[in-house]
């Protein structure tokens, strides 16, 4: 029986197991930009534009493209900022890092960041063997409006600074679509990633069953 939670009514799913192999790589941002800076204002803290406000037009965000991420900024203990990266840099062969393996390994504070987002994607095979394109699927978190993906900053020679999302073992909504996830932080945790005193294996893990919800998109 389809978990109800998976699976929209009266849609045939496919090979879940045929995963697409380039993980999340498509996210959606409608919502996120302004509500981590008002949810930021609620707890005391305070977000810069160092450069500016830029136009946080609702979209679905791709790899290449630039997009705002939440960082610690320069100055007192507690101060971020929010600004605008290129979402991945090249590879040694040229293929755009877009996903970073999160589990069992450290990441200074100065390199984390938030990527902003209320949906992210994955694809698998066609439940229409005929099809040509692979089944998207759009997760969303119910229990929060928008939510945020750890993330890292790099600078790179060619592209400049760009950022990364962490990636972790699928949780148990994300297991039939994908065999790795993206690392998601709920509004609150988003502020204790960026925190320099927590340790990242606090934050990198999968979320428990029935948190995300799922849709053919």
């Amino acid at each position: 029986m389809a978990h109800p939670r998976r699976i929209a009514a009266g849609l045939k799913v496919g090979n879940l197991s045929g995963y697409s192999g380039r993980m999340c790589n498509l996210y959606r941002m409608e919502k996120a930009p302004d509500a981590i800076v008002a949810l930021a204002r609620e707890l005391g803290r305070e977000v810069a534009f160092p450069e500016g406000v830029a136009n946080f037009e609702p979209r679905d965000v791709r790899i290449t493209e630039r997009a705002p991420v939440l960082r610690a900024a320069d100055g007192p203990p507690g101060a971020l900022e929010l600004v605008e990266r290129r979402w991945s840099w090249p590879g040694p062969s040229g293929k755009p890092v877009f996903n970073f393996r999160g589990d069992g390994r450290r990441f200074a504070p100065a390199e984390r960041c938030v990527v902003l987002a209320d949906g992210f994607y994955e694809f698998t095979a066609p439940a229409d063997p005929k099809a040509r394109k692979k089944d998207r699927w759009l997760f969303t978190w119910p229990a929060h409006d928008w939510f945020g993906i750890a993330g890292m900053v790099r600078r790179d020679a060619t592209v400049g600074e760009a950022f990364t999302q962490l990636t972790c073992p699928p949780g148990p909504d994300v297991a039939p679509y994908h065999d790795r996830q993206v690392v998601l932080l709920s509004p609150r945790d988003c502020f204790g990633w960026l925190d320099p005193a927590a340790a990242a294996e606090d934050f990198v893990r999968p979320l428990p069953e029935g948190s995300l919800a799922v849709v053919r998109s």
